[in-house]
């Protein structure tokens, strides 16, 4: 089969495989798949030119309110049960040394690392995947446990960095090498050079890089000096203050929100709790752009849900007075502000 032939068959197959995510069909979506390994379209292919752009275009109809959770979440299990169909399919013997495969400690999103796992297993290697949320010592202790060629680590959220480099500098430590990926470390990895990490922006990549040691292990050393101030640990300490005193100025000067049901007052504390988080996130790396982005991101996903974008404003500013004495946090506080739209403001 030819590559046009290849890519022919996937654009055809693409939209059928969104129906069945959307018409929650299991069985379509395995059969759709598996039918284009019969057809000679690799398994890497399908991975990830069907899979991963579908999962994608999910996050995208959810953050749009085009889904629901519960969509979203039967989509992605749907996509999970796929990847297993397609590695029970092909059964790929193992030629190379263990990678190990792991989200972050506190990240859930399972299904990008998924992929990369079964990518390196096509390829050759002798695949761990350890699944969501890995506690560090665990995962230290499993690196003493097996003697591992690599390990991978994945990160969807920037807001979880600091845990990252925690859980980087533990792997190290075992002298296992690092290599990391997801949106967690931006778009382009430079939050991922910033912690003096091994990036990889798609499976494929990984899988590279993964087989070169000398570039896996020839990677800067991480640039956080700027952590000796101790702003980062103080505005951490100061969360559950920051949150308590947002929520009650919100309804100082929000009379709707005193009338609050209980789960709205905690869709609330939760929401104040990412921005002191994201906030905290973008002070570790030295990098008021990782709020803004942030700040751009819950913009659109307010939009999308009728909730006046006016409702960022408010404890943006309450933290800004709050963290006066913080001055890369107040930074990044401030060009979050600057990129509400004026209305907001």
């Amino acid at each position: 089969m030819t590559a046009a032939t290849t890519a022919a068959d996937l654009d055809g197959a693409y939209s059928g495989y969104l129906d069945c995510l959307a018409d929650a069909d299991e069985y379509a979506a395995t059969d759709l798949a598996i039918g284009l390994l019969d057809a000679g379209v690799p398994a890497e292919r399908v991975l990830l030119d069907l899979v991963a752009p579908a999962q994608a275009e999910v996050g995208e109809r959810w953050a749009r309110n085009e889904w629901s959770v519960a969509q979203e979440h039967a989509a992605t299990h749907i996509s999970e049960q796929v990847v297993a169909a397609v590695a029970a399919h092909v059964k790929p013997r193992p030629t190379g040394g263990r990678v190990v495969v792991a989200c972050m400690d506190g990240e859930w999103h399972a299904l990008p690392p998924r992929l990369v796992a079964e990518v390196l297993r096509l390829r050759g290697w002798q695949v761990t995947f350890l699944g969501a949320s890995v506690p560090a010592a665990h995962l230290v202790s499993y690196l003493h446990r097996y003697d591992a060629h690599a390990i991978a680590l994945a990160c969807a959220l920037p807001m979880r960095l600091p845990y990252a480099h925690r859980m980087i500098e533990a792997c190290r430590r075992s002298d296992v090498p690092v290599v990391v990926g997801g949106r967690g470390f931006g778009a382009d990895g430079r939050w991922a050079r910033r912690l003096g990490v091994a990036w990889a922006p798609d499976a494929s990549s990984a899988a590279e890089l993964i087989a070169d040691e000398r570039a896996l292990r020839a990677v800067p050393p991480a640039r956080l000096t700027h952590l000796a101030d101790d702003e980062y640990a103080g505005l951490v300490r100061r969360r559950g203050e920051l949150i308590d005193s947002a929520l009650a100025a919100l309804r100082d000067r929000v009379p709707a929100a005193r009338a609050y049901t209980a789960v709205q007052l905690d869709a609330t504390i939760s929401d104040l709790g990412h921005v002191v988080d994201f906030l905290a996130a973008a002070v570790y790396v030295d990098d008021a752009s990782l709020f803004t982005e942030f700040v751009e991101w819950l913009t659109g996903i307010l939009r999308s849900r009728g909730v006046p974008v006016g409702a960022i404003a408010l404890p943006l500013e309450h933290y800004a007075a709050a963290l006066r004495d913080f001055p890369r946090a107040q930074r990044a506080l401030a060009r979050g502000c600057a990129a509400l739209p004026a209305t907001a403001r």
